[in-house]
Order: structure tokens, then C-alpha cells, then sequence
């Protein structure tokens, strides 16, 4: 038995579409199917269960209210030899 592992999105209509390429042709398979959701670093937690006050990004996204901020120059930077 042969295990492939690959990674897919479910569209809006819920269905998950698989086109895996198995390397045989004319052949009766049995194929199992493990549904995992992937992790997205959050533990599928909201943001008030991670510590930020409900509304926060709401409240301070675009909200900078002083001077315009300005980036300042970068300089020069060395050019370094590509590793070979």
C-alpha cells in the first residue's frame, strides 16, 4: 500500500474535489480518505480566547491620528558573494 499525503481547499460549496495521480492505469483500488483541518497556528481559537480585548483590531486598525509616518533611508547595504 501505497500513502500519498497531500494538502486541498473545500470551496464554498463544500465539496472536496481530489485529482491524485497514482501511477496505474485499468486498475480497481481501494482509496481511504483521512479528513484533517489544517492547524492555522491558532488552535482554531478566536482572538479574544488568545489574549486580544474584543474589538481591538476593529478599534486600532487605520487608526494612527499623528504625523505621517516616514521611513527613513536604508543606506547602503554590502553586496555578498552568492554561495556556490
Amino acid at each position: 500500500m501505497d500513502s500519498i499525503k497531500l494538502r486541498s481547499h473545500v470551496g464554498p460549496d463544500g465539496i472536496l474535489k481530489l485529482e491524485v495521480p497514482v501511477g496505474v492505469v485499468n486498475t480497481d483500488l481501494d482509496v481511504v480518505v483521512s479528513v484533517e483541518p489544517v492547524d492555522n497556528g491558532a488552535g482554531g481559537k478566536t482572538l479574544e480566547e488568545l489574549g486580544w480585548p474584543k474589538g481591538f483590531f476593529e478599534e486600532t486598525a487605520g487608526a494612527w491620528a499623528g504625523e505621517p509616518l516616514v521611513r527613513e533611508p536604508q543606506g547602503v547595504y554590502e553586496v555578498r558573494k552568492p554561495l556556490e
